[in-house]
């Protein structure tokens, strides 16, 4: 029986088998992994030069407030995620988080200030819960619509120029901006952000014409395809969380290290404090701290140190303390890296530690992330 039957195509899928593309399923989806050029020369590309990735997986969302008031549907945004959505201006968008009762991590999503109403995009194997999620909380305030479109990224130093080709005004955009626009006659969305710790865009499209917009980036002498291997190093060195890796309803935002995603609207003496599921726990965490924290780790010498390794505090591996969430192979770095969380009494950087791999316990030492200067267009 073909297994691969049961999986969902993005609109790309037959453009990713011309490609030559080695294709694995991935959050329900028959995705690329990597393509003939292989993992390491499609990272090194992105960080030189402009790389494709296909993120059509992923969820986009509508939502509305059936009074078509844009603030009325921010706040009622803002019951779910501790962020502030009010205070967001129009064409600028924010990273978030769908919180629980416990103050755990349903999902980490995007949120764009689109005209009367939000732009929202979620990780593709959360986007089913969350439109869900959305249609049980504010379903009776807001109308929620999960959109069938593609969503390409092209991100790198050079995707700017390549764009540029495409709809000269891209290049005056700033980090977190989004803009409609005409590319090769299609009408698209376009947001200067991305995965990959380096500037870039991100370009919702209509569905039957995402192979035409695909096509016409991929003609370019710079743009090379990069499959989901060279994705997750790439925000792996970039200290950018995976959710159901890094982040997930078992680790809150602050062990999290995302206070940084949490705006003083949402906190203890501002306009709109808590109000967001799991608010008792997150606002005492963010005035007291969390016992744990997720943390850079650079394993010594050249062997990886992959997720659910264990961490010890003694090269014996008597003492367990915390747990590897991501890691792999850095490219950029010329080195392993990995992420996870530590307790406080050990998450300062330049802390010794010891990851347990067959059975040896290797030395790492707790290092700041990012493991490479982003060079986001601020």
């Amino acid at each position: 029986m073909d297994d691969t039957a049961a999986l969902k195509k993005t609109p790309l899928h037959g453009l990713h088998l011309s490609l030559g593309a080695r294709m694995v399923p991935f959050a329900g989806y028959d995705m690329p992994v990597q393509y003939p050029a292989g993992v390491m020369k499609e990272h090194l590309h992105t960080r030189t030069e402009a790389g494709f990735f296909d993120v059509s997986h992923m969820g986009q969302i509508i939502v509305k407030a059936k009074s078509g008031s844009y603030e009325d549907a921010a706040l009622a945004l803002e019951s779910l995620v501790p962020v502030d959505i009010l205070g967001l201006a129009e064409g600028r968008q924010r990273y978030g988080f769908f919180t629980d009762d416990t103050g755990g991590i349903l999902d980490d999503l995007m949120i764009t200030h689109l005209d009367d109403h939000l732009f929202v995009v979620v990780n593709a194997g959360c986007k089913e819960a969350d439109f869900a999620h959305l249609q049980a909380n504010i379903g009776d305030q807001c109308d929620i619509t999960l959109l069938n479109r593609a969503l390409i990224a092209l991100q790198g130093p050079r995707a700017v120029e390549v764009l540029a080709e495409l709809w000269a005004d891209v290049a005056a955009m700033k980090f977190m901006d989004v803009r409609h626009c005409r590319l090769h006659d299609v009408s698209c969305l376009v947001s200067r952000s991305g995965y990959s710790g380096e500037d870039g865009f991100e370009i919702s499209i209509p569905a039957d014409k995402a192979e035409d917009v695909a096509m016409r980036l991929l003609e370019h002498p710079d743009v090379q395809a990069i499959g989901l291997g060279a994705r997750d190093s790439l925000r792996l060195e970039a200290g950018l969380c995976l959710y159901g890796n890094d982040i997930d309803t078992t680790t809150s935002p602050v062990e999290a290290a995302l206070e940084w995603a949490m705006q003083k609207a949402r906190r203890a003496g501002g306009a709109r404090v808590g109000g967001f599921p799991g608010s008792g726990r997150i606002l005492s965490e963010l005035e007291n701290g969390a016992a744990r924290r997720r943390v850079g780790l650079k394993p010594e010498g050249k062997a990886p140190v992959r997720g659910h390794a264990k961490l010890y505090a003694d090269a014996e591996g008597k003492t367990e303390i915390g747990e590897v969430t991501s890691g792999g192979f850095g490219p950029s770095v010329e080195g392993p890296v990995a992420m996870g969380y530590l307790p406080i009494s050990h998450a300062a950087v330049g802390t010794h530690v010891y990851a347990e791999v067959r059975g040896k316990f290797l030395p790492v030492t707790v290092s700041a992330l990012p493991f490479v200067t982003p060079t986001y267009k601020r």
